[in-house]
């Protein structure tokens, strides 16, 4: 059996990357410790991020090149929280160092850098899987649920916005080459999403992406994918910085019903049939708890349940991405590399 998903009494993780936008690195380490993962390591090229990680977690062993990490043996575990463009490379060294990894989202940028993460770690027998924690956010549990019950029927159409007015700023998640683009933020918490809500193969996909206003950035301005499945249904995906009457981010059809967002606070609003009747109901968001994706971590690394988040459903997301940027500059559908 691979190492990545055999049982384990003990699993210790390590942090790749402990910068302080957002303190991610810190939030991983905890979200280990309550899962029973014990964080004994971290690496960052900044000392002074080093420092911050000792004071954080004392009796913590900190490193500033990776290559050190790697060597050490008592980590089973990593998890790297680095730029976007990096994350095939090191999550490839982690596994050839005999490591289980779990990258930050979106996976990487590009579907060949996919296929050579999932290789590496097939290759290593080590776990390999994304940190796709929203599949635990509370408003997205609570859409999940009423589909799955089948209040609104057979989904057939999904609208899904995160856009907005103003510059995305000068750090590299404005860089396209370093981001991968505006779709690949958000976007890759969005298209999971979507991809766990139709259970269908993607037939093609046609991308509009724009670059109009900011032109010191070079992420596009503007992402638009339409997304066609086997069975019928269709999303309209837009990321961008260019929109002053934004979407709500949900709008759900479905055979039955409906559903959408922002007409009442911590609530979906769903529209159905009730005996007869046409009915509104405001359903409030479920609880959001991230913490679930390392309890599950830890249950495959030490229990051998089945992986949550699985390395090919992280690059199906990406494979979405490539063909709508391929489609945008040919004008035609494009299906994706896996469907």
């Amino acid at each position: 059996m691979p190492k990545g998903s055999s049982k384990k009494k003990a699993v210790n993780g390590a942090v790749i990357g402990y910068g302080g936008a957002f303190n991610m690195g810190r939030a991983h380490a905890n979200w280990m410790n309550a899962a029973g993962i014990q964080t004994v390591a971290a690496c960052d090229l900044d000392p002074a991020r080093m420092e911050a990680a000792k004071q954080d977690f004392p009796g913590i062993r900190t490193y500033t090149a990776i290559k050190d990490l790697l060597k050490d043996d008592d980590v089973d575990l990593c998890v790297v929280i680095l730029p976007h463009n990096v994350h095939a490379k090191i999550a490839a060294q982690c596994a050839e160092a005999g490591k289980s990894v779990i990258v930050e989202k979106p996976m990487c940028i590009s579907v060949a850098e996919a296929d050579e993460m999932i290789d590496a770690a097939k290759k290593a027998g080590v776990m390999l899987s994304v940190f796709h924690n929203r599949r635990h956010d509370g408003d997205y549990k609570a859409i999940k649920d009423v589909i799955d019950r089948g209040i609104i029927g057979d989904v057939f159409h999904i609208e899904i916005s995160g856009t907005g007015y103003g510059h995305p700023g000068t750090w590299w998640r404005a860089d396209k080459k370093i981001s991968g683009g505006a779709m690949y933020d958000w976007g890759a918490h969005f298209m999971d999403w979507v991809l766990n809500i139709v259970p269908s193969k993607v037939s093609g996909v046609n991308g509009y992406f724009q670059k109009r206003v900011w032109m010191d950035a070079t992420n596009e301005d503007h992402t638009h994918a339409v997304v066609r499945f086997e069975n019928g249904c269709v999303c309209d995906m837009q990321l961008g910085n260019i929109d002053m009457a934004p979407r709500r981010r949900w709008r759900i059809l479905g055979t039955k019903g409906a559903i959408v967002d922002g007409e009442r606070e911590n609530h979906i609003t769903v529209h159905a049939m009730h005996e007869g009747l046409r009915a509104v109901m405001y359903v409030p968001y479920q609880p959001s708890d991230w913490q679930t994706y390392y309890d599950r971590i830890a249950a495959h690394l030490m229990k051998g349940e089945e992986l949550e988040v699985k390395p090919e459903e992280a690059r199906r997301i990406i494979s979405v991405f490539e063909a709508a940027e391929r489609s945008s500059k040919s004008g035609k559908t494009e299906k994706p590399a896996y469907a």
